[in-house]
């Protein structure tokens, strides 16, 4: 592929980055894509464009160019989520995943429409998902890797499926279907980073299942969004609340039956003060913590607490649970027609905003699921 930024050679489409070059004896469509690749691990601090840059790069699309099993797409969002910052480190630490080598583009949660197929279930027009898409604008990607095909007609928009059907509310998903089973009606459940994609999600799922829910965040704005639109119970600001421990107290005079971890450090240390007999802690993340090397993490020193409360505590992967999948889409799309599940995004607009909006995560000024509108 060519991976300049200048004016192309060929015969321009209606659409400014679409040109059709003589390759051989065929004339072949060709797109101008830019996307986002790793130039330098990020091995602590949030990534910056000093390790995420772009590029153009000359893209065939014609059918005749594309290999059999694959797809193009022109990709229309992309999800941004914590979790990608632990794949731009350049070791395997916490959460293991697999690193993106150097000179590779990013990879993410995405949608995207076909302009091409070498693979007969999908068509010219289809809107598909996946969460390996490229950040990038258009894509060429083996059609194993699309999870779904989607309806436009279905009415759900197509926001949804890089929210609450995408990563955050599938991780949301599993933790109250499948690792909840202990549940009972009026559990009183804890989550942190409330407002954030999995914590929206979870928290609504858990007030379905009839638990007491309560949250923290870190503004008052979030403290009303989530009390407001997603029906928490409860929630409070923890940069207010300075003291956990006390304000624990407060809100769980009864004890915790079940605390979703997002955040890891602190919270998690006071929550083992306030877990109830055989309380069920899920780790489902530690945003507070992914951008320091571990030996600068917080610890938690009152693990002992887990002892003698006879407390389970688990991490999980959803690739774990992927085959669990279309369960998943099919309660979350029968949630949002029936108006069950809420969601609040905040939509970034090109592919260029992914470096900033990756950073912002991991401060308190995020809300709801961020994602980048790629292409309208």
């Amino acid at each position: 592929m060519k991976c300049d930024s200048e004016s192309p050679q060929g015969t321009r489409q209606k659409n400014d980055n679409t040109y059709t070059k003589k390759m051989g004896s065929e004339e072949k469509a060709i797109v101008r894509s830019k996307e986002c690749y790793l130039s330098a691990f990020a091995s602590d601090g949030i990534p910056t464009s000093d390790h995420l840059r772009f590029r153009t790069v000359d893209l065939p699309v014609s059918v005749t160019s594309i290999p059999d099993g694959h797809i193009a797409v022109e990709i229309l969002s992309i999800s941004v989520d914590p979790y990608l910052r632990t794949r731009m480190l350049g070791r395997e630490d916490g959460l293991y995943f697999s690193q993106f080598k150097l000179d590779e583009v990013v990879l993410s949660c995405g949608v995207g429409k076909v302009i091409a197929s070498k693979d007969d279930r999908y068509a010219t027009g289809d809107i598909t998902m996946s969460l390996v898409f490229p950040v990038a604008e258009y894509a060429v990607v083996p059609s194993e890797l699309i999870m779904r095909k989607i309806d436009p007609a279905s009415g759900i928009p197509l926001q949804e499926y890089v929210s609450s059907i995408g990563v955050p509310g599938f991780a949301a998903w599993v933790v109250v279907e499948l690792l909840g089973l202990d549940l009972k009606q009026g559990s009183n459940v804890f989550i942190s980073a409330a407002a954030g994609g999995v914590g929206m999600y979870a928290g609504q799922l858990f007030k379905l299942k009839g638990c007491r829910v309560i949250g923290s965040t870190g503004s008052d704005e979030k403290v009303k969004l989530v009390k407001d639109e997603f029906g928490y119970d409860d929630a409070f600001n923890y940069k207010v609340e300075t003291d956990l421990d006390a304000a624990l107290s407060r809100y769980f005079p009864d004890g915790i039956d079940f605390y979703l971890d997002n955040v890891g450090g602190k919270t998690l240390e006071a929550v083992l003060n306030h877990v109830n007999t055989r309380a069920h802690i899920v780790l489902c993340g530690m945003v507070s913590q992914y951008n320091q090397v571990w030996t600068e993490r917080d610890g938690v020193r009152n693990l002992l607490n887990m002892v003698g409360k006879e407390v389970k505590m688990e991490g999980f992967m959803m690739g774990t649970y992927f085959d669990r999948f279309e369960d998943f889409v099919k309660d979350m799309e029968h949630y949002l027609r029936e108006g069950k599940i809420k969601s609040k995004h905040r939509i970034n607009q090109g592919i260029e905003a992914f470096v900033d909006s990756l950073g912002s995560i991991f401060s308190s000024s995020n809300i709801g699921k961020l994602i980048i509108q790629v292409n309208p």
